[in-house]
């Protein structure tokens, strides 16, 4: 059973930074992934890596901006969160894939319960 916790969002003006934070519990897992939810939008990937380090994915609207990275020893991932946006305001979620799907945007099979990212304009 693999457990994921996240924390770290809050309200922040345009320009800020956050870091989110997602630590997990369990059985190891191949590659943890961040999503995010909108109100009234679809669930969206933003990024993702392996635990082995070898492979790293952004969605186009974060790249430059947002940093993943990963403590194998704390089993915790971190989103670093720079520039943002009010676009960037929604729902966070941590994703873990039990084995590898081929595909870092999809194929996650444990969700965390998300944290409140909020950004004023």
């Amino acid at each position: 059973q693999v457990e994921l916790v996240e924390s770290g969002g809050g309200l922040v003006h345009a320009g800020d930074s956050l870091r989110l934070s997602c630590k997990g519990s369990g059985r190891p897992t191949y590659a943890m992934g961040w999503f995010r939810r909108a109100p009234g939008q679809e669930r969206e990937f933003v990024s993702a890596v392996t635990w082995n380090g070898d492979y790293t994915a952004y969605a186009d609207s974060v790249k430059g901006r947002f940093t993943i990275s990963g403590d194998n020893a704390e089993n915790t991932v971190y989103l670093q969160m720079n520039s943002l946006k009010p676009e960037d305001m929604a729902i966070y979620y941590c994703a873990a894939q039990s084995a590898s799907s081929g595909n870092l945007q999809s194929g996650y099979d444990v969700w965390g319960r998300g944290t409140q990212v909020a950004v004023s304009s």
